[in-house]
């Protein structure tokens, strides 16, 4: 048995604590100064007030103030924060992490910072003291997982990412459960990549929904699959350049990584619900006040974090544009209110692409 600490009581750093419970370990859940609330119901009833699922009773629930308490042996360390806390959950690690402590990262998402892009693993490490820099192992979960479904125990497939294949290998053997099946991958920057940039381009297949509410169905009741179909492989193809360009490996992006967390992103949720208003023509600042103030729309927020870093590695030539007409078009759309008009004869760009590769 192992002694795991979730920083992050949202409904995936919650949902997660599932596999680690039915596997023995002891659990402490710690929220973020914003989960008062949720730490408190759990307390009280154990059961999670957005999941709707009963948490194992080997799950402990913390305020965030009392990390340093149950954090001192931990044997792994799970940072399941929204991606805009990840610069707080740095911040509340260094003065209590002990150096050598695994950290897994839950979180997804891109930092750009002025002309480069970054993981958010990375981003956190540089608030650690320099020996928690040098002897932290960072590993991360990838793959199409809502936390929904693995709350109740419904089958997952993802995989642990990190570059001591040994390690990875210990913590999937400690993730692994009849309904929670995990794959070792030592591409990091690949499966980083792809998790991240499935919810933008999750929010352009969510438009989709909004353009067919505008227009209305067809007169024998044809929907518009085939746009969606287009604008998810277009997604995965811009995802696979920027997978080459960030040094990862392709098959993350066509196997659990890639293309399985964006099929499962387009299903629905936020990005699924702001796409319907962009899609019927509603500018994003407008239908983020008004429709969704209280909600993280995930492939916006990737948008709004990255897209000035994006416009300047384009205007610097660091990146190639005609790559990524679909970032593009989406990184206007949420930064600078542009209206939904997909570039059409832009996509698969691929023949100068493949031969300079």
């Amino acid at each position: 048995m192992s002694k795991i600490v979730v920083l992050g009581a949202g409904v995936m750093g919650s949902a997660f604590t599932m596999p680690l419970a039915d596997n023995g370990h002891s659990i402490s859940l710690v929220g973020t100064h914003l989960d008062a609330d949720i730490i408190e119901e759990i307390h009280e009833s154990h059961v999670h007030p957005r999941l709707k699922s009963r948490l194992r009773n080997s799950v402990i629930p913390y305020t965030y103030d009392r990390l340093g308490e149950v954090i001192h042996d931990a044997d792994l360390v799970v940072i399941g924060v929204n991606s805009l806390g990840i610069d707080w959950a740095g911040k509340m690690l260094r003065p209590v992490l002990p150096a050598g402590t695994p950290l897994l990262f839950l979180t997804k998402g891109l930092s750009g910072e002025d002309d480069h892009l970054d993981l958010l693993p990375h981003r956190l490490r540089r608030h650690l003291t320099p020996e928690q820099q040098a002897r932290t192992p960072l590993l991360a979960i990838g793959g199409p997982s809502i936390a929904g479904e693995l709350a109740e125990g419904r089958d997952t497939c993802v995989v642990v990412t990190g570059d001591d294949a040994a390690l990875l290998e210990r913590v999937a053997s400690m993730l692994r459960t009849r309904y929670y099946h995990v794959w070792p991958s030592t591409d990091m920057v690949g499966v980083e990549t792809c998790v991240a940039l499935k919810n933008l381009y999750a929010l352009a297949v969510g438009c989709v929904g909004g353009l067919l509410a505008k227009a209305g169905k067809a007169g024998n009741d044809a929907v518009m699959h085939n746009l969606s179909a287009a604008i998810f492989a277009q997604g995965l193809w811009e995802t696979a350049y920027m997978v080459d360009f960030m040094g990862g490996q392709r098959r993350s992006v066509f196997t659990l990584p890639g293309a399985g967390d964006l099929y499962v992103t387009s299903m629905g949720g936020r990005n699924s619900r702001m796409g319907l208003y962009l899609g019927q023509g509603t500018p994003y600042s407008v239908a983020k006040r008004e429709y969704m103030p209280d909600d993280t729309i995930e492939g916006a927020q990737l948008a709004q974090a990255i897209g000035p870093t994006i416009e300047k590695m384009i205007a610097q030539c660091k990146l190639d544009a005609t790559m990524l007409p679909l970032m593009t078009t989406m990184i206007n759309i949420v930064c600078h209110d542009a209206p939904v008009e997909f570039p059409w004869d832009a996509f698969f760009a691929d023949a100068v692409y493949e031969e300079r590769r």
